[in-house]
């Protein structure tokens, strides 16, 4: 028979793991950043549209 909380139990914690080492990566990155002497700030749209081009008026 299938141990299904030994399953989920190794994918929960597999699953906290990975989530663990992404914010420590974005903590990281966002430090490099914010030292940074020639940081840049880009506006992102959202929406529907948002990934074609502007259409001129």
């Amino acid at each position: 028979m299938v141990n299904y909380k030994e399953m989920y139990s190794i994918l929960f914690n597999k699953m906290t793991d990975i989530i663990e080492e992404i914010q420590l990566i974005q903590c990281q990155t966002e430090a490099m950043y914010i030292q940074s002497k020639d940081r840049e700030f880009v506006s992102l749209e959202s929406g529907k549209n948002s990934d074609q081009p502007k259409k001129k008026e």
